[in-house]
């Protein structure tokens, strides 16, 4: 058969053009700043990024796999800046000494530099322009180099380590705002005191994250929240605002607000107990399920409050994701210092992808454009034609080369 003519081949590897995106200027005066080169004399920062998204993206499953990988490329490695493939060993030292808070910085740096990109889209039913959703996601881990959660095993068994992943993204654009790790076992209310939130936008979480102290300072900051009650939660009912009739109450088939009230919950402060004044939906899904939402916002409609809340769920799967289409069950590293780095890094290729996507305007779905992309991580062909396109169409021959052996022919055998 004889192939099309139209195949998009450019002068650069596609992984070539990937790590063009990052802004090399910035990057770099990040590597001067903490300078992260000063003691190395091979296996710059650069180096060391480019090798960890090579192995992200093409989701090896050690560091001898991406460092060999690499070496297989030959000449390739001269369009991604490098003399060389770097030895495992090399490797596993930047992983183990290198600061990882330099890749945090890195991640934060492509996160404002790529905002108004991925900023473009918004949700029309959410009238709040800064709107963003907050949650962890836990890795596991076969190590206890960070405290995981669970049962400890019997017998002669290991507990497993883990980490925490938490994120605070923005709804309307589905992009990452603010990113911290942690070790499993710390709870997650410590990081809501840690964000950054202007006045007068709107953050869903689930109930894990009723932090009364922090519900105050928010409210204080004319920041809006919505979040679940807990089931233990002590709270004084001041005023029913609005109590649906009878008849929807018996209809468990239709979604609708079941009761609006005005409560307080108690909080302390020193050794004082403080109310805090909050407004408290009662709703009911198409299942019959039942939800208790509070929220300090009390100009929304309470279908607004209910909408809002499950507008978090978006951040489940920016977390399925990252889980899916990037290699989280093995690292490259058994120390915290490496396996952060690698969680970094993935963050990192996550939003390259996610801008990507948004140059292209490509209508595929995330795990589409992640597999194409490690497909042809190394084909000279154009990115953007890679996700929008990639098909090689073949035209159609009416006689075949290879004739069938004539009867003569087949005699001989």
């Amino acid at each position: 058969m004889s192939k099309d003519s139209k195949k998009n081949l450019v002068g650069q590897p596609v992984f070539k053009q990937i790590i063009q995106i990052i802004p090399k200027d910035k990057f770099d005066l990040i590597v001067k700043r903490n300078q992260s080169d000063k003691f190395y004399k091979s296996f710059f920062t650069w180096d060391e990024l480019v090798t960890m998204l090579f192995g992200i993206f093409s989701r090896c499953d050690s560091m001898g796999e991406v460092c060999d990988g690499m070496r297989a490329l030959g000449g390739k490695l001269n369009y991604l800046g490098m003399d060389c493939s770097p030895a495992k060993s090399t490797a596993g030292d930047g992983l183990r000494e290198r600061d990882e808070g330099l890749f945090r910085q890195v991640y934060e740096m492509l996160i404002e530099h790529f905002q108004p990109l991925l900023s473009v889209s918004r949700k029309a039913d959410i009238q709040f322009e800064m709107f963003y959703a907050f949650d962890s996601t836990t890795i596991s881990l076969f190590s206890d180099v960070l405290k995981g959660t669970g049962r400890n095993p019997k017998g002669d068994g290991k507990k497993k380590g883990g980490l925490k992943v938490h994120l605070l993204t923005d709804v309307h654009s589905d992009s990452a705002k603010f990113a911290n790790i942690s070790e499993a076992k710390m709870h997650d209310k410590k990081f809501l005191s840690k964000l950054s939130l202007s006045k007068g936008s709107m953050i869903t979480m689930d109930r894990a994250y009723n932090f009364y102290k922090q519900f105050v300072a928010w409210t204080e900051e004319g920041v809006f929240f919505v979040t679940r009650q807990k089931k233990n939660a002590i709270s004084q009912v001041i005023e029913i605002l609005y109590e649906c009739s009878q008849t929807d109450k018996e209809d468990n088939n239709k979604a609708c607000v079941l009761m609006e009230e005005h409560i307080h919950l108690t909080y302390k402060e020193g050794k004082e107990l403080k109310p805090l004044c909050l407004r408290r939906v009662t709703y009911r899904d198409e299942k019959g399920r039942i939800y208790h939402f509070i929220t300090n916002n009390w100009n929304i409609t309470a279908e607004e409050v209910a909408l809002i809340y499950k507008y978090r769920w978006t951040i489940e799967l920016v977390f399925k994701k990252l889980k899916q289409n990037f290699q989280l069950h093995f690292f490259y590293s058994d120390t915290e210092n490496g396996i952060k780095t690698q969680i970094w890094c993935t963050l990192i290729a996550h939003l390259l992808l996610n801008v990507i996507r948004q140059l292209s305007k490509t209508d595929k779905a995330f795990s589409t454009v992640a597999a194409l992309i490690r497909i042809h991580l190394i084909s000279h062909l154009d990115v953007m034609w890679v996700v929008t396109e990639a098909r090689r169409t073949y035209a159609k021959r009416t006689k075949s080369k290879n004739k069938s052996p004539s009867v003569v022919q087949m005699s001989l055998f």
